[in-house]
């Protein structure tokens, strides 16, 4: 890999600055999900048992640039040490006099939280001098935040180059399973990609076609795929404005060998509510007062041969109107099918993104596929083929 890990790294003595991700939904002042604030579980107790002093460095919510009291990270402190089973420091700024005592107040084997640094408005314009500021207060800087790495801003990238720089547990687990998913990845390589539009995922699409043997379109994305070849798709959402794009997308898949898969039969309904009375229809024959809500249970099986195919699989966005039943049943269909083949230890199988892991999650299907991302924006960037500014820093 060409960049550093905690293993690289020489951390005795020394405080480390860890960019870390714990921008955490909150209700009524409590923490209602965990999950990114565990995941810097492995990275914080890799740096102590190194014999670093963990100093987090993070961004909660947009207060953009002015300090927002109730977006001060002060309202996790109690989670991030319940989580971590440690005593936490809190730091009132990320930088200078408040930061520099927060530090020197921690003992051993407690950990620093600093203030939201997107409380200066240095930080989203990747001051050079904001970054210098908090270079200031360690010795080594930890990148384990790659749901931020996509951007450019003081404590991802700017302060990346001012430290010897490693990658967190986190983060080398996310861009080793994005490596082996779509940088050298074991053949056939097949994608599923679902969502509402497909003028949100061009370069997704555009990129993709050139990298996967298989691209599977579902959600309202494959109904302008349909349009695209003439096929009527009655009330559904659409984007008939985009048909050429659908076609030029194609043809470039078409040239590059990638083989695209469209629905063949579909799950439509005259309302768009739980329950909603259904019917299961060739893809050709969509009744013209009725949307397509969903994939049908054919589209699954040939869906299910592909996976069996194929060594790799990477997923991003349903197949149908999955928050909703009955149409969510291709995509828990289909993320069972692939969780079993990944089970079996026939395919790799990574996912990301936000509708995907809630996909995922409903269908029981999540705990057993190789890797799923949280990053959100990062994992649909790395997909589009682009350069993520946190993890091009940490390679020098």
């Amino acid at each position: 890999m060409p960049w550093k890990t905690l293993d690289d790294m020489d951390l005795g003595g020394k405080t480390v600055l860890v960019r870390v991700d714990i921008n955490v939904p909150m209700e009524a002042g409590r923490v209602t999900d965990m999950t990114r604030i565990d995941k810097i579980r492995p990275t914080v107790e890799a740096i102590i048992a190194k014999g670093g002093k963990v100093v987090l460095l993070a961004h909660f919510d947009r207060p953009k640039g002015k300090v927002v009291p109730e977006m001060s990270l002060s309202h996790v402190v109690d989670a991030v040490a319940g989580s971590l089973g440690r005593k936490v420091v809190f730091g009132s700024d990320c930088v200078g006099e408040a930061a520099v005592a927060a530090i020197a107040k921690a003992g051993a084997g407690e950990v620093v939280l600093l203030e939201n640094t997107r409380f200066h408005p240095g930080e989203e314009k990747n001051d050079p001098e904001l970054a210098a500021q908090m270079a200031k207060l360690g010795d080594v800087y930890v990148n384990d935040a790659f749901s931020a790495a996509h951007r450019a801003h003081a404590s991802t990238e700017g302060l990346a180059r001012l430290l010897p720089a490693a990658a967190g547990r986190l983060m080398e687990a996310e861009l080793k399973a994005l490596e082996a998913a779509l940088g050298n990845p074991q053949r056939p390589v097949v994608a599923v990609v679902g969502g509402a539009k497909v003028s949100t995922k061009i370069e997704l699409l555009a990129n993709l076609v050139t990298k996967v043997d298989h691209l599977v379109i579902g959600g309202g994305m494959a109904n302008t795929f349909l349009v695209a070849e003439g096929i009527e798709v009655g009330r559904s959402l659409a984007e008939r404005e985009m048909a050429e794009t659908a076609r030029e997308i194609r043809h470039r898949a078409q040239k590059a060998g990638c083989q695209i898969h469209l629905p063949v039969d579909i799950v439509v309904a005259r309302e768009f509510k739980a329950g909603a009375e259904s019917q299961t229809v060739d893809v050709q024959k969509c009744p013209p007062d009725a949307m397509i809500l969903d994939a049908g249970p054919k589209t699954v099986v040939a869906l299910e041969a592909v996976f069996a195919a194929s060594r790799t699989l990477i997923w991003n966005g349903p197949l149908g109107a999955f928050e909703i039943e009955p149409f969510n049943a291709a995509t828990n269909a289909a993320a069972l099918a692939a969780a079993r083949l990944t089970r079996a230890g026939g395919l790799i199988s990574v996912a990301g993104g936000g509708d995907t892991v809630a996909a995922l999650n409903a269908a029981g299907a999540a705990d057993d596929f190789t890797f799923i991302s949280t990053a959100g924006g990062a994992f649909l960037e790395w997909m589009e083929g682009k350069d993520l500014p946190g993890v091009q820093a940490l390679m020098g």
